[in-house]
């Protein structure tokens, strides 16, 4: 059994290691640019490949992989910049943040596609 000293010690520890953190205030700025720079760089892997090299399925994991880390960093650029508007304003109602959110979203979209 715990002598009331050590879980006294304990609790203090716990609440230690489990107070909020704040994340540094250029996180999402640097997030953004990174996430930026994988989706540009999948794009210049996948525009380099030739099709007649893509008859071979060994030549496949190189565009395979681009595709899927520009996806996701590209969907992931997406998220992050319309939760940035969608902290700078206050919606009137759910239906009217739902439908500004999906604005943003499919505005940005368009952005990353048109580069």
């Amino acid at each position: 059994m715990m002598s009331e000293s050590a879980e006294f010690e304990f609790e203090v520890l716990l609440r230690r290691a489990l107070a909020p953190v704040e994340p540094p205030s250029d996180l999402s700025e640097r997030l953004e640019t990174t996430l930026a720079n994988l989706t540009e760089l999948a794009a210049d892997e996948l525009e380099s490949w030739e099709l007649g090299a893509m008859r071979d399925p060994r030549n496949w994991v190189r565009p395979v992989a681009a595709t899927v880390v520009g996806t996701t960093a590209g969907a992931a650029l997406v998220l992050l910049r319309a939760r940035g508007r969608a902290k700078r304003r206050r919606p009137d109602s759910a239906l009217d943040a739902a439908e500004k959110a999906l604005r943003d979203v499919f505005g940005e979209a368009r952005k990353l596609l048109e580069r």
